[in-house]
């Protein structure tokens, strides 16, 4: 198992160098110009959103709704270091300064609300989201209903690729690491985990703060491609967003997660010439997906790369 599980990792981490230097030639061929661009900012921002999201709802299976409350402090902490540091080390502080407040956050809401379940937790991580929305929104330091404007732009393709890759990586060798199989035992049966020995308050804190952490790094990178921010950006809408990603893609599978992500960018940047219809078409596409493939697009499953390097033998056999 270890040995195909490192395989595996092998194999995705050159289809993730291969992704970056094909996108990276299009990208200096002008092929990818800069309205597409934003579109793909927008993708990978989403992918690490809702893979952090995903640990959290359909690993762990804790249904928050207070995604973006995390991603509006790495926002925030993102603008503040790097407008007065607009260097590129200013830029990875702030990201890194973000991510690390957001994970705060997380274990300081996380263990009050984690001891709750199903919809009482959803009502409680949704009033923590606004909390932090109305603190941003009256204090002085983030510009108050008015928002921040103005802010040094320093993400580019090899950063948003770099901060995906490193999303992707490490929430999955977390998965399949004893601690990852504990919330995965929690979201199969939290009373048996508990009786097994399993600290179950731990585990979803822990869950819960690794979700803010990436949140986090979401909200610096949104901060630095869009030049702006306002407190209404991150409010309820913009959780139930990422969650429509994580339940498209399938609860508890990464590849869902990227796959989701990707499709519903395209689909929103396609429909932008039809403004009157654009969330009509979209709100109908979701609703028949969720009626015939109410599990998700990949349901739990994850694409296994090893599969395609493997070789038939005569007897039938596979070998790798």
């Amino acid at each position: 198992m270890k040995k195909m599980l490192s395989k595996n990792t092998f194999i995705t981490l050159i289809c993730l160098g291969v992704s970056f230097g094909l996108i990276q030639l299009l990208i200096s061929q002008n092929i990818i110009n800069a309205y597409y661009q934003v579109t793909l900012a927008l993708i990978c921002i989403n992918i690490i959103m809702a893979v952090g999201l995903n640990l959290v709802t359909g690993f762990t299976g804790q249904f928050s709704l207070g995604h973006a409350g995390f991603m509006s402090i790495g926002a925030y902490t993102c603008a503040i270091v790097t407008t007065s540091m607009p260097t590129t080390t200013g830029f990875l502080l702030g990201t890194f300064a973000g991510a690390i407040m957001a994970a705060i956050f997380g274990i300081l809401i996380g263990i009050p609300t984690l001891r709750l379940r199903g919809d009482y937790l959803a009502i409680a991580t949704l009033g923590m989201a606004e909390i932090i929305r109305i603190i941003f929104l009256n204090m002085k330091i983030t510009g108050g209903a008015a928002g921040l404007n103005g802010i040094p732009k320093f993400t580019n393709w090899p950063w948003l690729w770099f901060f995906t890759a490193g999303t992707i990586l490490l929430v999955n060798n977390f998965i399949h690491s004893s601690h990852g199989r504990a919330c995965i035992s929690i979201r199969e049966d939290e009373i048996a985990a508990e009786s097994m020995g399993i600290n179950t308050t731990k585990y979803k804190v822990m869950a819960f703060a690794i979700g803010a952490f990436f949140a986090g790094i979401g909200g610096a990178l949104y901060a630095s491609t869009f030049f702006i921010l306002k407190p209404n950006m991150f409010g309820f809408l913009k959780s139930i967003d990422i969650l429509v990603i994580v339940v498209l893609g399938g609860m508890g599978s990464i590849t869902g997660s990227v796959i989701a992500a990707i499709l519903l960018a395209v689909l929103t940047t396609y429909l932008q010439a039809f403004t009157a219809l654009r969330m009509i078409i979209y709100a109908a596409l979701l609703v028949v997906v969720m009626i015939f493939r109410p599990q998700g697009l990949m349901a739990s499953k994850e694409l296994d790369f090893t599969k395609f390097f493997r070789i038939k033998t005569k007897d039938g056999e596979k070998v790798e």
